[in-house]
Parts: C-alpha cells; structure tokens; sequence
C-alpha cells in the first residue's frame, strides 16, 4: 500500500522557520514529481513547491525566496524548509506524488498524505 505521510508541522511564531518532512513507503518515487500543497481554512488547496524527477524546483510566488523544496532519493523523503513564516502561512500541509502532468495542479498527483497543520502566531 502507498503511503505518503506528513510530519513537522507545528506552532511557530511569526519570523520562524519550520521544516516538514513527507515519507513515502510502499513503493519508490524516483520518476515522480513531488509537490507540496496547502489549505488554509475556506480556502482551496493551492500549489506551494514541487520538486521533479531530475531535481528541478518549483515555486508559488508567495513562498519564494522562503521556502526551499529538496529530497533525500536514498529516504524516499521530501522536505520543505520553510523560512521568514509568516502568520499567510498558517494553514494544512500536504505533501502529493505525481505522474506527470502541471506541477501546480491538484488534479496532475496521484497519491497525497494526510497533511500537517502548520499555525503562524503573529
């Protein structure tokens, strides 16, 4: 069975960094693209970083120059190191695993975790 599961959210304050990890098991991703996504109360889940199969990395506008996607292929484990948090930032956190398909999309991933909240105090 795949899974994909999330840690390292938590309660930070304002100007803070947090770094999540996603684990992935069951089987390998290594030509898959992997995305990081967020939902924030009465919002849509929107895209925030992706990383690709050959290690180029994708950014939504708001968290770049902030956060940095990277992976370990020996771990299986993708990571989001997020920096200069900010209380916009508070929301849940979903790493997914894609096919193929536009990175920034929810409908291009195939398989998602359980998510991890993330809150932002200012």
């Amino acid at each position: 069975q795949v899974q994909l599961v999330e840690s390292g959210g938590g309660l930070v304050q304002a100007g803070g960094s947090l770094r999540l990890s996603c684990a992935a098991s069951g089987r390998t991703f290594i030509s898959y693209t992997k995305g990081w996504f967020r939902q924030a109360p009465g919002k849509e889940r929107e895209f925030v970083a992706a990383i690709s199969w050959s290690g180029d990395t994708y950014y939504a506008d708001s968290v770049k120059g902030r956060f940095t996607i990277s992976r370990d292929i020996a771990k299986n484990t993708v990571y989001l190191q997020m920096n200069s948090l900010e209380p916009e930032d508070t929301a849940v956190y979903y790493c997914a695993a894609s096919r193929g398909g536009a990175y920034y999309t929810t409908t291009a991933y195939n398989y998602w975790g359980q998510g991890t909240q993330v809150t932002v105090s200012s």
